[in-house]
């Protein structure tokens, strides 16, 4: 297919695409170099600062144009450089060009899917603009690839459902754990009403048309949480993220540590540091994938996680009672809770088991286990590594 562009347009797309960087629901936040596409200049510009990553199955790299379909917003919210009345360089692009863009791009080979997020002049109105861009990379592009669509507050029901059948991930941030604290942050902004119920009807959709024989949404849905300026513990932020996961079928909640952003209201406010954010990152794997709760996590007194240790080492220091474990009798959910031990090496360990002894940390080593990490809190046949001696020494 044909598609006439223009360089105005592609202006558009680096600025909407820049600007887009603020949304993590997806991305590494890290523009992919377009050096070796091959893509004559004379007709794509640079767009490199559109184009970010999603790591996919396998570890690959799977480049995104990740852009907004406005700049534009009525909100005023405290800490986004797009709240209304901030002076900066706005952009808009109709769906028409957008969808022209894309296509152009997935001519090149520039991108393998698209990352659609926006500011709001209206929900309603720009929601539907949105799933008229994804409509047209649907079926006048023809692409049947990957697509994230942000869902906005308060959107319709049927804009949600329209879009669970045209896109593969669906996202709503809420920025906050509750609504006390979206207060401090969005002040326009409903947190129950506006944000928690179009996920949990994204949810009820999602089931519903599944259970009706469609493949919708096949990639499940998103949020993203703006850390630190708000107050809220991380305790708050985590508990939030489990009730979703249990309640309504969330994937994946993102940390994003806050930085403050000039002419905003929160513009002096101290920057949050990035191990917070990491250690938010890890303990969420724990919920996710290591079979902790909320309640189990090594928290201080005000609510938050340790930034000298990592939360599953501080579970186990904490733990000396559950420790050491035989690696050749104990459970997959027990060997999960050893440090150096995630959910691949917790399989090979119990495949391993089906053909003989684990013996020797080399034994574990081959398997891909951290054994400098798991030598203090495991048996094997009976034995303690040798340095775990000095440990409980």
């Amino acid at each position: 297919m044909h598609i006439q562009t223009s360089l105005d347009l592609y202006d558009k797309v680096s600025l909407l695409g820049g600007q887009a960087q603020y949304d993590l629901c997806e991305s590494q936040g890290k523009p992919l170099p377009l050096a070796d596409t091959g893509a004559p200049s004379s007709r794509v510009p640079n767009v490199s600062n559109s184009v970010a990553t999603v790591v996919g199955a396998g570890g690959r790299r799977v480049p995104l144009l990740r852009i907004l379909q406005t700049s534009a917003c009525e909100k005023n919210c405290y800490y986004c450089p797009f709240r209304a009345g901030r002076r900066m360089r706005r952009a808009t692009l109709t769906p028409d060009d957008l969808a022209a863009a894309f296509g152009q791009m997935i001519q090149k080979r520039l991108v393998e899917g698209l990352f659609l997020s926006s500011g709001i002049i209206g929900t309603v109105r720009t929601m539907d603009r949105m799933l008229e861009t994804v409509e047209l990379v649907r079926h006048k592009v023809g692409w049947r690839g990957y697509v994230h669509l942000k869902i906005l507050p308060n959107a319709e029901e049927a804009q949600i459902e329209r879009a669970a059948q045209l896109a593969d991930r669906l996202s709503v941030n809420l920025e906050a754990p509750n609504e006390q604290r979206l207060a401090k942050l969005a002040p326009k902004k409903d947190f129950e009403h506006g944000l928690v119920e179009p996920l949990e009807r994204a949810w009820a959709i999602v089931r519903q048309l599944r259970n009706a024989g469609q493949q919708v949404a096949s990639a499940g849905a998103t949020t993203q949480y703006v850390v630190g300026p708000a107050g809220e513990s991380d305790q708050e932020l985590l508990a939030t993220s489990q009730r979703l996961y249990r309640q309504v079928g969330l994937r994946r909640a993102y940390y994003s540590a806050f930085s403050p952003v000039s002419d905003t209201p929160l513009e002096s406010e101290q920057a949050t540091a990035p191990l917070r954010e990491h250690r938010l990152y890890q303990a969420d794997f724990l919920l996710r994938q290591y079979g902790f709760n909320t309640d189990e996590l090594p928290f201080d007194p005000a609510g938050n996680l340790s930034l000298e240790q990592n939360p599953k080492a501080a579970w186990a220091a904490a733990h000396p009672e559950y420790f050491p474990l035989e690696i050749n009798h104990t459970t997959q959910a027990a060997l999960l809770r050893v440090p150096g031990i995630g959910p691949r090496g917790a399989a090979a360990i119990m495949q391993a088991r089906r053909n003989g002894t684990l013996r020797t940390l080399d034994d574990l080593r081959k398997l891909g286990v951290r054994t400098e990490q798991v030598a203090p809190y495991v048996l094997l046949n009976g034995r303690a590594p040798a340095h775990q001696l000095r440990l409980f020494a």
